[in-house]
């Protein structure tokens, strides 16, 4: 049985894709389509990013992307919302430092007319487990 649900639901792993698809091939024009113009998003060094900076970054050449891949996505639809939990492998540089691992991103996408915009997010790289140096026993 299809559902508005699963209806949107498929809807969102499309622009999820396009969206991964345009950041590897710094499509601006398709960017520039899925972000919206009041778009935060939160990096891994903490610093807010508007949809402007993002923008020029990708124009500049400054964020290039070698290797992108998601996995564990979960999609919790709330209205006219999504909120997009994922796991990105991702390989390449941005300006001068290295991105070669995995980062944890939530997304959240806003329908408008129709049209899903990613309005704000949030990525952490995600460490390798690092042995545990001593363990308390209380």
């Amino acid at each position: 049985m299809i559902t508005t649900e699963s209806v949107e639901n498929d809807a969102i792993i499309k622009v999820e894709k396009e969206l991964l698809n345009a950041m590897k091939n710094c499509d601006v024009k398709k960017l520039d389509e899925l972000l919206h113009e009041k778009l935060f998003f939160n990096i891994p060094n903490g610093q807010t990013i508007t949809k402007a900076m993002d923008m020029a970054t990708y124009s500049s050449g400054n964020m290039r992307i070698d290797k992108i891949k998601s996995s564990k996505q979960k999609i919790n639809l709330i209205g006219d919302n999504a909120i997009v939990s994922v796991i990105i492998d991702m390989k390449g540089t941005y300006y001068d430092y290295s991105l070669d691992g995995k980062y944890k991103i939530i997304r959240i996408w806003k329908s408008f007319n129709n049209e899903w915009k990613v309005i704000a997010g949030s990525s952490i790289e995600i460490k390798k487990k690092q042995p545990t140096p001593y363990k308390i026993n209380c």
